[in-house]
């Protein structure tokens, strides 16, 4: 497949976004779903091609509507494609499940209120059936990676939201995935708040070298985030454009000011808009 254009451009509809380099995580070709409805079927994507390359950050941003999170879901064999094939890591998405191929992290924090921290993170591990030493280890290890450390014997509601949404990210890493699917896990915070984990989130990535798959609807926070963004339509979704950023991997949110931030940002709006001329 040709590779996408990576100049700041006005979009252009594309079948495909394709993977220069990197090992393939995800490969997704002529992807579609449709729900069957008491009202009639609902399309929600359509002839989706998209390949996901290791170590890539990449963001999918679209209207609320527009299949961002049943891609998301059918990489995660939560939702099961009527046409088409996608694999992860080389075998099947329902494989990958059952080989716990990935962490996902939801737009709730989903914590149990009558468990501290630490078991909250420890509960998949306890799943898997590892010792308890196991599981006291990689706690420890993944609190200190989201910054939590001093807070394991903590309960949810002793903690803030964002608090709880970096507890949340500790439990998908506990399982060692490669690959670590994100749906929208920063909507439901303030600004300033949003602002601080999307840094601390580069930082996590950086220093992990996971390959991220992150839902948003926010135009900042996908071009600051990504090192490539997946715009998509509105219902059936399907992408439109595909844009490989060349910003710098350690950048601060002072980036958000420069041109060439500026211009990827232009792109993508200019993406969501000619994304409407696909309605209905």
């Amino acid at each position: 497949m040709p590779e996408t254009d990576q100049s700041v451009s006005p979009a252009k509809p594309l079948a495909s976004a394709t993977v220069a380099g990197n090992e393939c995580v995800i490969d997704a070709q002529n992807l579609s779903l449709t729900f069957e409805t008491g009202d009639g079927p609902v399309h929600a994507l359509s002839e989706v091609n998209l390949s996901v390359g290791a170590g890539d950050f990449v963001s999918f941003i679209g209207p609320s509507g527009c299949g961002k999170t049943t891609l998301l879901r059918v990489i995660a064999d939560l939702e099961q494609p009527t046409d088409g094939s996608i694999t992860v890591n080389g075998v099947s998405a329902h494989e990958a499940r059952l080989n716990r191929a990935y962490g996902y992290v939801f737009q709730a924090a989903s914590l149990y209120p009558w468990r501290n921290i630490a078991r909250n993170v420890a509960l998949p591990l306890e799943i898997m059936g590892l010792s308890r030493s196991e599981r006291r280890e990689r706690v420890q290890r993944n609190l200190e990676l989201v910054n939590l450390a001093g807070f394991a014997k903590k309960f949810p509601w002793q903690l803030s939201g964002g608090m709880q949404q970096r507890a949340s990210i500790a439990r998908a890493l506990a399982v060692e995935p490669a690959l670590l699917l994100m749906d929208e896990p920063f909507g439901a915070l303030d600004e300033i708040v949003r602002d601080h984990l999307n840094e601390q989130l580069l930082k996590l990535w950086d220093k992990t070298s996971k390959t991220v798959v992150f839902v948003t609807h926010s135009i900042p926070e996908a071009v600051f985030l990504s090192t490539r963004i997946v715009v998509m339509s509105p219902r059936p979704g399907r992408i439109i454009d595909v844009i490989d950023t060349s910003l710098p991997r350690d950048r601060d949110l002072d980036i958000r000011e420069t041109p060439e931030f500026l211009d990827i940002a232009h792109r993508v709006r200019e993406g969501l808009r000619q994304g409407h001329s696909y309605e209905g």
